[in-house]
């Protein structure tokens, strides 16, 4: 384990894990539960480093049936009849359980105000990505992942990128600056 960067703390039988346990993958993802003969086998999660979970009932280290996935904001991912984020309703489901912002206050993500993402990078939900490096990093800086060529594609053209950030000064924008009106003259008004 400790050449791969994993670890593990919990019941051994052996030298294996067996008994209840917590394995901490080298990506920080964390399975906890039971395990048998060194593999996930029983009730168990897995905690992702964005905060989502996967429950599931494990036999010798493979999800038994579908399990359970709950995202970090707490929406729960359902396979049958998911009607979140399709062509009907795309509000972010921060708004579904807290109502639509103002007008003039769009959200842009789940979180509110949004992440300020780095320059060059785009925000690709679990983290920032950097084309030049192809890596995304965690919001926080660690590493996550290098992106192969689909994910590249995928980011690069639907993920928010840090260029297009526009920060509003609200006391020079035209919606809450002085009215314009013209007048006979063909002049503005102010």
């Amino acid at each position: 384990m400790e050449l791969i960067g994993s670890s593990y703390k919990g019941e051994t039988k052996n030298g294996r894990m067996h008994g209840k346990g917590e394995y901490t993958f080298p990506t920080e993802t964390k399975y906890k539960g039971e395990m048998k003969n060194g593999m996930f086998h029983g009730k168990g999660v897995l905690h992702f480093p964005n905060g989502s979970t996967y429950e599931a009932t494990w036999e010798n280290g493979k999800a038994k049936q579908n399990g359970l996935y709950t995202f970090a904001d707490g929406l729960k991912y359902q396979e049958k009849d998911w009607d979140y984020c399709n062509g009907y309703d795309r509000r972010f489901y921060s708004e579904r359980c807290n109502g639509l912002r103002p007008a003039g206050e769009s959200q842009l993500t789940d979180l509110h105000p949004p992440r300020v993402i780095p320059d060059g990078c785009y925000d690709c939900g679990d983290g920032f990505y950097d084309p030049n490096t192809r890596v995304i990093s965690s919001h926080t800086g660690r590493f996550l992942r290098n992106a192969d060529d689909s994910e590249h594609d995928w980011i690069v053209l639907t993920c928010r990128k840090a260029w297009d950030e526009v920060d509003v000064d609200r006391e020079k924008s035209f919606a809450t600056g002085p009215e314009k009106t013209s007048n006979t003259n063909g002049g503005v008004n102010e």
